[in-house]
C-alpha cells in the first residue's frame, strides 16, 4: 500500500471521527487502520492525530496535513477519471441518503433505470428523516428538502416542492369548508413535527404574506402517516404534493383556500464541498433533475 491509500486512510479517520468508524466504512480491521496511520506519521516525521482512550483529534500539524491531502485526493480521482479509457463507464458504489417518504414513492423508478443503464454500479441507500452528516459517516450524496444550512456541502436543485392545504370531504362536510384564513380558526389541524413551526404561512394574490397558529390534534413526524389520517376526517393538512398526489387525484383529499399559496421549497442533491464528485454522482444528480424538474409528474393531479 502506497503514500496515496494511507493519505486516503487518514482523511477518512478524521471524517469518520475515530479510526473504528473508519475501519467500519474502509471494511477493513481496525488494527490495521491504526497500523497504517502510525506509519504514516512515522514518515512524515510528525504526529498528525492526538489519541487518547476517550478522544481523537487533529494536531496543529494534522489539520494542515488534512486540508492539504484532501485537494490532492480529489485532484488525483479527477485526473484518474479524465485519462480513463472508459469515461462513460460508471461503477463502484454510490453511498446515497434521501428522506424516507421521498426515497420509497420517487426514487425507486429513478433507481431502476438507473441501475440498468450502469449494471457495474452498486448502491448504499439511506431512506430516513435523520440528518445525516455526509463527511463523518462515509456517504457521497445526500437529498435534502427545504432550506439548506450547512455551509459545508454543495448543492444543486432537482426540483420544486410545492405544498398544499387540504383535508378530507367528510371532514369538510362535518366542520365545513374555511373560506378565509380566519375560518381556520376552530379547525382541527395534523402537523408533520420535523422542521415546522406550529403555524401556517399563506401567500395572497398580492404577495402579502398571512400566518394561523395550528390548532395542531396530531404531530408526526411521517408524512405519510398524517396524510392517511387527514384522508380518515381527523382534520386540516399543510403537505408537500409529493406526498399527497396521488390521494388528491383520487378526490379523498380536497384543496382548500386555492386563493392563496404556500411557500414552495426545493429538493436539492448535496455532496460535502472541496471533494471530488465521482462521476456516478454526477450523472445520478442530472438524470434526477431532469426527471423531475419544475414540473414534476407529482404536481399533474
Amino acid at each position: 500500500m502506497g503514500q496515496l491509500e494511507d493519505m486516503a486512510i487518514f482523511v477518512r479517520v478524521v471524517d469518520a471521527g475515530s479510526i473504528t468508524k473508519a475501519a467500519e466504512q474502509l471494511n477493513i480491521a481496525k488494527s490495521a487502520v491504526s497500523r497504517r496511520l502510525k506509519e504514516l506519521e512515522m514518515r512524515l516525521g510528525s504526529q498528525l492525530i492526538s489519541r487518547t482512550t476517550r478522544q481523537s483529534k487533529l494536531t496543529q500539524a494534522g489539520e494542515h496535513y488534512y486540508q492539504q491531502v484532501t485537494h490532492i485526493l480529489s485532484a488525483v480521482d479527477a485526473l484518474n477519471e479524465d485519462t480513463s479509457d472508459a469515461p462513460t463507464r460508471v461503477e463502484g458504489t454510490l453511498k446515497m441518503t434521501a428522506p424516507l417518504s421521498f426515497g420509497i414513492m420517487h426514487l425507486t423508478d429513478v433507481i431502476d433505470e438507473y441501475a440498468k443503464q450502469h449494471p457495474s454500479l452498486r448502491f448504499e441507500l439511506d431512506f430516513s428523516d435523520r440528518r445525516i452528516d455526509l463527511i463523518e459517516e462515509g456517504y457521497e450524496l445526500a437529498i435534502r428538502i427545504g432550506e439548506l444550512r450547512d455551509s459545508s456541502y454543495q448543492a444543486k436543485q432537482l426540483a420544486l416542492i410545492r405544498c398544499v392545504i387540504c383535508a378530507s370531504p367528510d371532514y369538510l362536510k362535518k366542520m365545513g369548508t374555511p373560506e378565509t384564513i380566519g375560518a381556520l380558526a376552530g379547525h382541527d389541524f395534523l402537523e408533520y413535527s420535523l422542521g415546522q413551526t406550529g403555524k401556517i404561512e399563506l401567500v395572497d394574490a398580492h404577495g402579502q404574506h398571512h400566518y394561523h397558529v395550528m390548532n395542531a390534534k396530531i404531530k408526526a413526524t411521517n408524512g405519510e402517516f398524517l396524510i392517511d389520517l387527514a384522508v380518515k376526517g381527523h382534520g386540516i393538512i399543510a403537505i408537500p404534493t409529493f406526498l399527497a398526489y396521488k390521494k388528491l387525484a383520487r378526490g379523498e383529499l380536497l384543496p382548500i383556500l386555492q386563493q392563496y399559496q404556500l411557500p414552495t421549497l426545493n429538493a436539492y442533491a448535496v455532496y460535502p464541498k472541496n471533494r471530488f464528485l465521482s462521476q456516478r454522482c454526477r450523472y445520478l444528480i442530472d438524470f434526477i433533475a431532469e426527471r423531475f424538474g419544475d414540473h414534476p409528474y407529482w404536481d399533474q393531479f
